[in-house]
């Protein structure tokens, strides 16, 4: 591959493959992700979410800090049986800890492995790429480079394999084949107000393709103003086939590996077993 050649896994596991780089967690990869736990400690890597109720009907979010769960309550008579409730989700919200299915981004018109958007994607909902790959769970060895160690990452910096070289050197740590990368930039209390934000370079993505990354979850992803492509959802999603978890929060996770020494954990995201769309609400777990 050139230096200036877009990485890609298309043909890679045939040309109906939904699951893409998930397809690098083999039972010997969750076998020796199993072996890491030791203490049964377990950290989520979720945002917690307050659901907006909606009291006179729906709403679409108008900006990023409004909730993207509305929550309708179910009036079930005086004295109540029992409670309930309805809820509506924005998938793809930037408050909202969610799981990108393969669909989620076209690339020329076409989705992973190059199949045509328009036959991927109808009104009925997705037909190939959806979430139905995720139906089983993701369970796998987890690496958490902190790239904001020392504070966060200046919001003019793109990262670059050397960045995620030196981050496995800090944490004395080497991402293998079917991992699942967590990156930490250190910008969970101040992304997406439109200001501008780092993130991943596609030297970045070449890294991840070479060294087998199977899912990428990070509290950033793509630079703001964005860089031409997109590295994560311009190319790591629609051209290795890898899910992205986007918005997630790392700080504790960071803090926990500190202080135990050690940057590899089981990886745990199990979403709802929902088929057909482009990404779900997840909430992903490391346990040591």
């Amino acid at each position: 591959m050139s230096e200036h050649e877009l990485p890609s896994n298309w043909g890679r596991w045939g040309a109906d493959d939904e699951r893409g780089t998930l397809n690098l967690i083999t039972d010997e990869v969750r076998e020796r992700a199993g072996r890491e736990v030791r203490t049964g400690r377990s950290v989520s890597l979720a945002v917690p979410i307050r659901p907006a109720p909606v009291l006179s009907g729906p709403f679409p979010p108008r900006t990023a800090e409004e909730s993207p769960v509305q929550q309708f309550m179910m009036y079930t008579g005086s004295p109540a049986f029992a409670h309930a409730d309805v809820m509506t989700v924005t998938n793809h919200h930037t408050l909202s800890t969610h799981l990108d299915a393969l669909a989620h981004i076209p690339q020329d018109g076409q989705v992973y492995p190059g199949r045509p958007a328009n036959e991927s994607v109808t009104m009925g909902g997705v037909v190939h790429g959806s979430t139905a790959a995720f139906a089983e769970g993701i369970v796998t060895r987890g690496v958490l480079l902190d790239l904001g160690a020392d504070g966060p990452v200046p919001a003019d910096r793109v990262i670059t394999g050397r960045d995620l070289d030196a981050a496995e050197e800090r944490g004395e740590v080497r991402v293998e084949p079917g991992d699942a990368l967590v990156a930490r930039f250190g910008w969970v209390r101040t992304r997406y107000r439109g200001n501008p934000m780092p993130g991943m370079s596609v030297d970045a993505v070449r890294w991840m393709h070479d060294r087998g990354v199977s899912l990428y979850a990070g509290d950033l992803s793509d630079a703001y103003p964005p860089s031409q492509p997109f590295a994560m959802h311009g190319v790591a999603l629609p051209r290795l086939g890898m899910p992205l978890i986007d918005a997630v929060d790392a700080d504790e996770l960071a803090a926990v590996c500190a202080e135990l020494g050690r940057y590899s954990f089981l990886f745990v995201a199990a979403p709802p077993r929902i088929l057909g769309l482009t990404g779900v609400p997840v909430n992903p777990l490391a346990i040591f």
